[in-house]
């Protein structure tokens, strides 16, 4: 008595495997290659363009870079570009202490209103900010940095009030933030702090960079546009509220990790705006330019030109323009800056290209603009 058997169809030739290659480890090795697929009926198997897009998408979103060594290298590289920006960082402000320095003793107070001091205002509450942040992670080498950053920018701000280009009003109130930032920060750093009161002063550098942003940025065009304090007051309050209800748990989960990375994005953005209004300064009195460091601007340049490898190797590209002028350094030495820039832009995208195994360097443009 024979015994009958089921008979299943099978197509003539083998099915390829479910991803197109082999996936890689975290120490850079090819991984085993993953079992086959158990194959179906040709009249179940999905449409062959259906196949093909998944087949695209599941590359696009699990696929990483060919050659695991050069990526490793490139990031390795990027991280030293990183750490090496700390020195011009550490130097930033000396240059145009010292040239503040020497107009005042010379009695020439109106050189000092080259630098205008709403755009050190921003850049001393982000570096107050990044401070908070880096304090609270307990990062030794960053809280070095950004406090000698906080204590660099203030000086200069000093320099300014005494030229009488800040007013005294606004000084004292900055002199009062910088003093408690400092204070709190070290006290936090040592665990010395108690948590409430480093939670309040968390919600008041989220809500005072949100109200002194928007400020800045519209005091910045007086009187070319109506002075009105109307901005500060609408952001600020806005914040407080944001902050207020996070706090109570009104938000949504989402919401609150929003609140939360707003000093952050707030930083950013009041490190970008610094530039913004020395370049509008520089516009607007020309005269002025010999008063402003070009040393402080190159230092300023070449310490965010070593950063940008490690922000295009993540995908975040921040710019920092330069205010330099050629009344303040040489045309050629202008034009030699600007070229090394350029060459520098086109290294960083050629390198991260081959990294991130990208056919073009347009790839990789897209992807840093657009995302993969």
């Amino acid at each position: 008595m024979s015994s009958s058997v089921s008979s299943v169809r099978l197509p003539l030739r083998a099915a390829p495997p479910l991803y197109g290659r082999r996936e890689w480890r975290a120490d850079g090795a090819r991984a085993p290659s993953p079992a086959l697929v158990a194959v179906k009926p040709l009249s179940c198997r999905a449409p062959a363009s259906y196949r093909s897009a998944l087949l695209l998408h599941r590359r696009r979103r699990y696929a990483l870079p060919p050659d695991p060594k050069k990526y490793q290298e490139w990031d390795s590289l990027t991280a030293k570009f990183a750490g090496a920006a700390n020195v011009p960082f550490l130097l930033l402000q000396l240059p145009q202490i010292i040239l503040n320095a020497r107009n005042l003793l010379a009695g020439n107070k109106t050189a000092l209103f080259a630098v205008p001091w709403l755009g050190m205002l921003t850049g001393l509450l982000g570096n107050l900010s990044l401070l908070s942040y880096f304090a609270k992670k307990k990062e030794t080498g960053a809280v070095i940095v950004q406090t000698l950053g906080v204590i660099s920018t203030y000086v200069v701000i000093a320099q300014l009030a005494m030229a009488e280009s800040m007013p005294l009003p606004q000084f004292v109130a900055t002199s009062a933030v910088v003093a408690a930032g400092l204070l709190l920060n070290f006290l936090n750093y040592f665990g010395w702090l108690p948590g409430t009161l480093w939670l309040l002063w968390e919600d008041f550098i989220t809500i005072g960079g949100l109200a002194v942003l928007p400020q800045v940025m519209w005091s910045t065009f007086v009187p070319f546009i109506p002075n009105s304090l109307l901005p500060g007051i609408i952001s600020g309050s806005l914040a407080a509220t944001a902050v207020v209800m996070a706090r109570m748990g009104k938000l949504s989960k989402g919401g609150i990790n929003f609140v939360g990375s707003l000093s952050g994005w707030t930083a950013t953005l009041l490190f970008m705006w610094m530039p913004v209004a020395q370049m509008w300064t520089n516009y607007l009195n020309p005269s002025n330019i010999k008063g402003l460091s070009a040393f402080t601007m190159l230092l300023a340049m070449i310490g965010n030109g070593l950063m940008i490898p490690r922000a295009v190797h993540w995908f975040c590209l921040g710019i920092f323009p330069t205010g330099l002028g050629f009344d303040s350094i040489s045309r050629e030495s202008f034009l030699a800056t600007t070229f090394g820039l350029l060459l520098w832009l086109g290294f960083t995208l050629w390198r991260d290209t081959i990294a991130h195994g990208n056919s073009s360097p347009v790839t990789s443009l897209k992807e840093l603009l657009f995302g993969k």
